[in-house]
């Protein structure tokens, strides 16, 4: 992540609203994230191995500061079901500052 970005969005997905809410706590105990959102019951699409498969998962949207990144990323990587789950970092541009002060505070080392 460049150095110039804060405060990011973390989106995965998993199987189910559990596995979800399993990995978030894990992730809010480590202060790897302030928090972490999931939108059950959401239907994927998508090409695996040459057959275009469809699955009901779960979103999760987590929120973080950009240098924690790294960290994150090889966390949830090595705790994910699937063989090549989706992890992708995106930069907040803007937000409420206390909002943005407390993904801050609460991710701090």
């Amino acid at each position: 992540m460049p150095e110039t970005v804060t405060t990011i969005l973390v989106l995965t997905t998993l199987p189910d609203a559990e596995q979800a809410r399993t990995l978030i706590r894990d992730l809010v105990e480590q202060r790897l994230v302030a928090c972490g959102t999931i939108v059950n019951q959401v239907t994927s699409v998508y090409r695996w191995e040459g057959k275009i498969e469809e699955a009901l998962e779960a979103q999760v949207i987590l929120k973080t500061r950009g240098d924690r990144w790294e960290e994150l990323r090889s966390v949830v990587a090595a705790a994910h079901p699937y063989d090549v789950p989706e992890l992708l970092a995106v930069p907040i541009a803007s937000g409420l500052p206390a909002y943005l002060d407390w993904i801050g505070s609460e991710t701090g080392s």
